[in-house]
């Protein structure tokens, strides 16, 4: 990654780790603006990064759920409907 991206990430660990202690979920969004204001594309490479902790975030609680289900512990979630699921 460059120095930008680099710099984004590091930012956004730190963002999505401050938002419990702050309880405030949407957190990253003004974190985001305040970028914005400076640098549009540090405020660019920070959302992606936070997009993509998100994502990640909710694939591995999808995938732990999943597990568990399946080991006798639970109920397994059901995926999304996307748009290429024909319904």
């Amino acid at each position: 990654m460059g120095v930008v991206e680099d710099l984004a990430d590091g930012l956004a660990r730190d963002v999505l780790a401050a938002q419990g202690e702050l309880d405030d979920d949407r957190f990253f969004e003004k974190v985001s603006k305040v970028l914005g204001d400076l640098s549009p594309t540090t405020q660019e490479a920070f959302m992606t990064a936070i997009r993509v902790r998100l994502a990640e975030k909710r694939g591995r609680e999808f995938m732990e759920k999943s597990l568990r289900a399946k080991r006798g512990q639970g109920v397994a979630p059901v995926a999304p409907r996307g748009p290429d699921t024909g319904h």
